[in-house]
């Protein structure tokens, strides 16, 4: 019993080591712009080993650098109530748990139906701007309960110690836009030719659609899709408050 017990006490130790090591990287990010995050580095290495070279765009811009457009863009986009919850929309992560299991149920009856294997059901996320960059700048990107957990609190962190408005800043320099693009500055330039602080409101929506899935959309930049989600983010856009 003695030894399950120290090794139970020595888990807990790690983990309260490794919250502490967190709580102090996102203390250093009041003042201090992060480099990378550890999305970013794996996709560095992803790309370095499928093409044996690294195309890499990106680069920091201050917060008033970037345009208002892309701001209410993304806000609209991707959590229309930024500025109102505390890093969780929890009525978003219900409504996206129940479209899941909806699907879910649907894909196993045609399954059955069919006596064989179809397609995965699109997964919805419910998670927040916030969620996000808690993901992006410090965990993998694998789907379990002990993930999610990390993200949760990696998410109250960011709350708790930066302000909205520095959690949108450091979010829109390192969100990727395409493969090896990462960052409002490096999207703008590579889509538009122009800086981030120049975009006009019909660019900034297609570039807010583009952030669920960059690298598909990278490909299809003049879709039918991504027109009509632009136009529907654009008349979205008025209302996206901004921190």
């Amino acid at each position: 019993m003695r030894p399950l017990l120290r090794w139970l006490a020595l888990l807990g130790v790690a983990f309260l080591a490794l919250q502490l090591f967190f709580v102090a990287r996102i203390a250093l990010m009041v003042v201090v712009d992060p480099q990378s995050t550890t999305f970013e580095r794996s996709e560095a290495w992803r790309i370095l080993n499928s093409k044996g070279a690294l195309p890499w765009r990106q680069q920091w811009v201050p917060y008033a650098q970037i345009s208002d457009h892309l701001k209410r863009a993304v806000i609209a986009s991707e959590d229309d109530g930024y500025t109102m919850h505390d890093g969780v929309d929890w009525n978003a992560l219900e409504k996206a748990w129940a479209k899941n299991s909806r699907a879910e149920e649907q894909a196993s009856r045609r399954a059955a139906a069919r006596k064989g294997q179809v397609a995965s059901p699109k997964v919805v996320g419910g998670s927040t701007i916030t969620q996000q960059l808690a993901k992006n700048l410090f965990l993998s990107g694998e789907r379990t309960l002990l993930r999610k957990g990390q993200e949760l609190v990696l998410t109250m962190l960011l709350e708790a110690l930066l302000d909205k408005r520095r959690i949108l800043e450091i979010y829109l320099n390192n969100v990727e836009w395409g493969e090896g693009v990462f960052g409002a500055q490096a999207a703008a330039a590579h889509y538009y030719r122009k800086s981030a602080s120049g975009l006009s409101a019909a660019e900034a929506a297609r570039l807010a659609v583009m952030l669920p899935r960059p690298r598909v959309f990278e490909k299809l930049p003049n879709s039918a899709y991504v027109a009509g989600r632009a136009g529907t983010i654009m008349a979205r856009m008025a209302d996206a408050r901004l921190p």
